[in-house]
């Protein structure tokens, strides 16, 4: 058998390589009734030539039969971020037992990236759309083309729901009451708290949470330990603001046992700032995250979190585009919100408040810190 030069392997090649026309190879190899009227030895010797060639089908060709892409459009905007990855390995883990082939783009958290990326998505005719989106895209027009053209869309981590698009985001209220709970039931009544930036959707509901706990069980919410991140900008952005927000607690002369931070990066950065300070976490101040990502699980001290479910929301999101193609252009049903319940995982980053009064040991400058009391 002679040795191609380059290129797929295609009908022809097999045709010629094992004596039969193209229909006849074109018939076995698609399984079609009609495979069943050639005989078991031409079918058997025209399989075994494909396997010998490396051959596969053409998906391109038969997509244009079906005016079916068998693909799906998965817009991420930062795959760097570990919040993204496990949705991603959900989403992939829903197509692929249906058969579909996920087209993963990464925006890198630009606006541009992000349009142009939506662009060659809907030119490549995918299926639907899955976006795992964030502050940074809620505004663009071009997720009404994608309604416009009938693809049918999902969106992890924001609700859209007010735009016609199925929307799945954890329950932030019911988190942030629960990350406030957890330090009140270890004992901690002074607790600091960062907020996400003002542009994240997330933020403003898990501090109505942890507002609902102080205000029913009298915990001292200082304004002045109360923190904002500004616009996250890199994955790296939420830690460097953590480190940079834990010096501000530690300079505001406010005495804190515990820290709330808005996500699981912005806590590794409180940790390496008081630790810095000469805190020991969780022994003179305990900090928590959300997200439950996978540097909280492996840090030391390994952070205690409000987990989402994070893959299950990607299985989620795959279930709801696959449901919206089986449905059809024209019955198209109401934008559903999913709202799955956080989960408090408790790990090494939390204890009961210190005993004794501790005071962290001064600057270089001899620029008293916190002390840090019951």
């Amino acid at each position: 058998m002679s040795q191609r030069k380059s290129g797929h392997v295609t009908l022809l090649d097999i045709a010629r390589a094992s004596g039969f026309s193209v229909s006849t190879v074109s018939i076995v190899l698609s399984s079609a009734p009609l495979s069943q009227n050639v005989a078991a030895t031409t079918r058997e010797h025209i399989r075994t030539i494909a396997q010998q060639l490396g051959y596969h089908p053409d998906a391109y060709a038969r997509s244009l039969r079906r005016r079916s892409t068998q693909s799906i459009g998965v817009l991420g905007f930062d795959l760097s971020d570990p919040f993204c990855i496990p949705i991603m390995r959900g989403i992939q883990a829903g197509l692929r037992s249906a058969g579909y082939l996920p087209l993963m783009v990464d925006a890198q958290a630009q606006r541009k990236l992000f349009d142009s990326s939506l662009h060659m998505i809907l030119e490549r005719r995918a299926d639907g759309v899955i976006v795992i989106a964030s502050w940074v895209f809620e505004e663009t027009n071009l997720l009404a083309d994608v309604k416009k053209n009938n693809v049918p869309i999902v969106i992890v981590g924001r609700d859209l729901t007010a735009r016609g698009i199925d929307s799945i985001m954890v329950d932030n209220e019911a988190g942030g009451e629960l990350a406030a709970r957890h330090l009140k039931e270890l004992g901690h009544q002074r607790i600091a708290v960062i907020r996400g930036p003002r542009e994240m959707c997330d933020s403003e509901p898990r501090w109505i949470g942890i507002q609902k706990i102080a205000g029913r069980d009298g915990l001292e919410l200082d304004p002045r330990l109360v923190f904002q991140l500004p616009g996250l900008a890199d994955p790296a952005s939420g830690f460097e603001g953590g480190l940079r927000l834990a010096r501000k607690m530690l300079a505001a002369g406010r005495s804190f046992t515990a820290v709330i931070a808005f996500d699981d990066l912005t806590a590794l950065g409180v940790v390496r700032g008081l630790t810095e300070a000469g805190l020991r976490i969780p022994d003179d101040c305990s900090v928590m995250g959300f997200d439950d990502v996978l540097p909280a699980e492996v840090a030391t001290p390994a952070m205690t979190t409000i987990r989402q479910p994070l893959r299950e929301m990607g299985v989620e999101a795959a279930e709801r585009v696959l449901q919206a193609i089986k449905r059809g252009t024209g019955k198209a049903e109401k934008p559903r919100l999913h709202k799955p319940s956080p989960e408090l995982v408790i790990r090494k980053s939390t204890a009961c408040p210190p005993i004794a009064a501790v005071e962290a040991p001064p600057r270089r400058k001899g620029r008293a810190l916190t002390v840090l009391t019951q």
